[in-house]
């Protein structure tokens, strides 16, 4: 799979052996150790370099897109003072945009786009299994908060999201039943 033009990646590949004492270990050294006081410990690094890079690329992209709707309803102060947060704002409609920030906005959320059904899906999944570092175990958890998220998304806009984030949902929904079905499979 790939995130965000990086691949590569493989759950097998992220961790790394480290002795107590902070050295780097081979597995054969580890397995001819007989010093019992030294004990292994497996850190999940490639996971918090995922998660660390998946963060940086979400808040440049919130940039982008918070720099698109001030574009968008730069002049319209008015009609955005009268309500709660810019999230109700923009779901009223009550507003109008360029013709540039509309076609920028429709090529992002289009097939392909960053903020495309399939794109914002994979990278949500992708970012819960680097967070579980890969354990089915923790799917539900994680399925149970990114349900939270969408219920606090949809309270945040102060009406029925639009259809783009009802399809995002859905699909995220299918992709942790994939990823469930995977994880069955290989028991």
């Amino acid at each position: 799979m790939n995130v965000n033009g990086i691949s590569g990646y493989s759950q097998l590949d992220v961790y790394s052996t480290y002795a107590n004492t902070g050295k780097e270990t081979t597995s054969s050294e580890t397995a001819s150790s007989q010093d019992a006081d030294t004990a292994v410990v497996y850190e999940k690094t490639a996971d918090a370099d995922i998660v660390e890079m998946l963060k940086n690329d979400a808040a440049a992209r919130e940039q982008s897109l918070m720099n698109m709707v001030q574009a968008a309803i730069s002049g319209q102060g008015n009609a955005l003072a009268q309500t709660d947060s810019v999230w109700s704002f923009l779901a009223s409609g009550n507003f109008t945009v360029t013709e540039d920030v509309q076609q920028e906005a429709q090529e992002s959320i289009s097939e392909g786009g960053y903020w495309s059904v399939e794109n914002t899906s994979d990278r949500i999944i992708e970012m819960a299994k680097a967070l579980t570092g890969g354990d089915s175990d923790l799917i539900e958890e994680m399925r149970s908060a990114f349900e939270k998220g969408f219920q606090q998304a949809t309270g945040l806009w102060g009406d029925t999201l639009p259809d783009i984030s009802s399809s995002t949902y859905d699909a995220v929904m299918e992709k942790f039943d994939q990823w469930a079905e995977e994880s069955q499979t290989q028991i």
